[in-house]
């Protein structure tokens, strides 16, 4: 297949192109056809699934917490933690690891004190009711009608003998960090030596429960962290977006002096560093402590009082100062016409508001595909039926539980324990999801498919964007006078062509992507799951794959980029215009190169430039920098300020990428029509330039009878 013949010479071309056809009919249907399995499979995700077996956890009835009979009592609580750790034990080894064997009761609060039950209760006329608490007992047993001593309540784990200070992680009571820290030096559980072991146990119980106990302190503090700063992350995510607006608008009116004040202010910023590091390399040049005397444990502001920390600091701020020097020596020229397509995408920005407020759309559509993906997953990860094992929970297995220790399949919900005589702590648990049913049987496959379908659907979203812009800033290229002969309406123009004629194409240029982002999707998979028992061949190979797999996708991404500009304008299938957009940027290589990385550049630095001035003052606020009313906001409420400081400058630098989007993709539309426009016209009266005046002063050209005073 030939790309159209978009030679100079060519009296046909009129600009955007007006009558179109349908392109790429054929991967239109594909993908319609891949949207509709994509819902077919949600939905009945959705009528198999339970998600309540993630979000919420169970009791050992298998009754959920939090929800249904249990509302009231959203957190679950493990009568001994201890047996969590039991990995040889032959609890453990019936439930494959899957569960932790002890019984598992609702709670409407976790434990805020420490409690063991006292030797007292362990003597042969001891009243049951009178020392254990009937908050944390299974619910079924009667504490107050029970005949059972306190060693048989204990044998068959119907109250708990002790428990700590405890925090609900992911609707699971466990032992907080500063309760264990501050264990009470009296607190001994039978059979261990003293507190310490104590101590050892439980968190050694809690990390086989989860992966690793510091970092779900660090989780559940940092849930804590964002409950009591959300408003202020959001009142600092609408700051950004002023902040993007306002910084938009001055590039509107003073894009030249903006962009020239930002180079410079980046080398002041160099000098300012490499001053100040040789004043400090200069006060710490008398020390006798060298980068060789410190240990690894050390404080991080130690190495700050070594001399060959600051010079190394001094060494690296001046080459980096010196390859700025030199690269903004070299391409000051490309820097004056990156400055020039920016004011003229200003001006484009400027007739066509509208087009600042579609990368929210996007956003909107990204974020309906990223939570339709994520709860169809979640929805096909529990459509299996939860099956259950008969388990005793006694340390000694007596001889009659040994035939039925994780052998039987029982219901927690009918479940009578007096039917085993036998083996009097007999409970039921859960063991595993069904494996026998349909979705079982290929759930690899369908969480496979669903991850493809979800990539194809953000992909054909981000093109569909870029496609939107493209048809609009090429029709304000293309319009002779500005702005008179812009169509009305061009954004909503623009996006109804696209999807009227263009779906295939985005689909086609959407699915070429996807073959090279799912491999490596896969690929780093395998790597984190093998990454232990991966030989040097392996390990050598995949670090070579991955800056591989990184550069042709950032490739492609280009080319299917200026690909959409090219359909936008010529109205051709994404094959053709994606031969035509490279052959035009080929033509031009030398211009496109240092063009494209000079405009990109810029539009960095004004990124930087909204985050600083929003992340900066989240930073000293919520670090206690700024003083703030008592009854506006405490920075020693946060555990970790750095969790919405990180959160606001993250947030802030999405918001500014979604705002100079629009700049970047008028930046690349715009340039591609200039060097169409070269191609085609000389400047003669029978084929004048479209480019605007700023335009042609930059390459010395102008209109018939036009002079650069004569405004557009």
């Amino acid at each position: 297949m030939k790309p159209v013949n978009h030679g100079p010479y060519d009296p046909l071309f009129s600009g955007l192109i007006r009558k179109r056809h349908c392109t790429d009919a054929a991967c239109c249907t594909l993908f319609v056809a891949t949207v509709a399995a994509y819902m077919v499979v949600g939905i009945l995700a959705w009528l198999f699934g339970d998600p309540r077996h993630v979000l919420f956890p169970r009791n050992s009835t298998g009754m959920f917490c939090g929800t249904g009979m249990n509302a009231n009592k959203p957190s679950m609580f493990y009568l001994d933690i201890l047996k969590c750790v039991t990995t040889t034990n032959t609890m453990a080894a019936a439930l494959n690891g899957r569960q932790c064997p002890t019984t598992q009761v609702c709670v409407k609060k976790c434990p805020s004190r420490y409690w063991m039950l006292p030797e007292a209760a362990y003597e042969a006329d001891a009243i049951p009711m009178d020392f254990f608490p009937r908050q944390y007992c299974d619910p079924n047993f009667d504490l107050a009608e029970t005949t059972l001593t306190v060693q048989d309540i204990l044998d068959q784990e119907l109250c708990p003998s002790f428990y700590i200070p405890s925090e609900p992680a992911l609707g699971r009571c466990l032992p907080t960090q500063a309760a264990l820290r501050k264990m009470p030096s009296n607190f001994t559980l039978p059979g261990k030596a003293d507190v310490n072991e104590t101590v050892t146990s439980i968190t050694t119980a809690i990390r086989s429960l989860i992966t690793g106990y510091n970092t779900k302190a660090v989780g559940v503090r940092i849930f804590e962290d964002f409950a009591s700063s959300w408003y202020w992350i959001l009142l600092g995510m609408i700051v950004a977006m002023v902040v993007s607006l306002v910084f938009l608008l001055l590039l509107r009116y003073l894009a030249f002096v903006l962009v020239w004040v930002l180079i410079l202010g980046v080398l002041a910023m160099g000098g300012y560093g490499i001053f100040r590091c040789y004043i400090e390399y200069a006060n710490f040049s008398k020390s006798k402590m060298t980068i060789g005397d410190l240990r690894f444990k050390d404080k991080v502001s130690v190495y700050f009082q070594v001399k060959e920390t600051w010079l190394a600091f001094l060494i690296v701020l001046c080459v980096v100062e010196f390859i700025l020097l030199v690269v903004l020596s070299c391409i000051r020229r490309s820097v004056v016409t990156a400055v020039s397509l920016i004011e003229e995408s200003s001006r484009a920005v400027g007739c066509m508001m509208s087009t600042l407020v579609y990368p929210l759309f996007t956003f909107v559509l990204v974020v309906v595909c990223v939570s339709y993906w994520g709860i169809t997953a979640l929805y096909l990860a529990t459509s299996g039926i939860p099956v259950y094992r008969v388990v005793s929970l006694n340390n000694t297995i007596m001889p009659g539980c040994s035939p039925i220790n994780g052998t039987q399949n029982c219901r927690p919900q009918t479940f009578d324990s007096s039917i085993y005589p036998d083996c009097p702590a007999a409970r039921c648990l859960f063991y595993k999801y069904d494996e026998e049913g349909f979705f079982q049987r290929n759930l690899v496959v369908l969480q496979l498919f669903n991850v493809f379908a979800f990539l194809w659907c953000v992909n054909f979203v981000i093109a569909l964007g870029q496609s939107t812009l493209a048809g609009v800033f090429s029709s304000y290229y293309w319009a002779f006078t500005k702005p008179t002969d812009i169509p009305a309406f061009p954004l909503s123009h623009a996006f109804i062509r696209t999807l009227r004629y263009h779906v295939g194409s985005l689909a086609i240029g959407s699915l070429t992507l996807l073959f090279f982002q799912l491999p490596r999707i896969l690929m780093e998979y395998l790597d984190r799951k093998c990454r232990d028992s991966k030989g040097s061949c392996a390990r050598f190979l995949m670090t070579c794959f991955r800056p591989c797999s990184l550069c042709l996708e950032g490739f492609l991404k280009f080319v299917s980029r200026n690909a959409f500009i090219a359909m936008a304008m010529y109205g051709e299938n994404f094959a053709v215009s994606a031969q035509s957009a490279y052959a035009l940027l080929l033509r031009n290589i030398s211009r496109v190169v240092v063009l494209d990385g000079v405009a990109d550049m810029l539009l960095f630095f004004c990124k930087l430039v909204v985050v600083t001035a929003v992340g900066v003052p989240a930073f000293f606020f919520f670090s206690g920098g700024i003083n703030m009313p008592e009854d506006a906001f405490q920075a020693n409420m946060l555990n970790y300020y750095w969790v919405p400081s990180i959160t606001v400058i993250v947030a802030a630098y999405l918001i500014a990428q979604g705002f100079f989007s629009v700049y970047s993709m008028c930046i690349d539309t715009l340039y591609m029509c200039f060097m169409e426009d070269l191609e085609r016209n000389d400047g003669s009266v029978q084929k004048p330039y479209v480019m605007s005046r700023n335009l042609m002063r930059i390459l010395r050209k102008t209109r018939p009878g036009q002079s650069f005073q004569k405004t557009n």
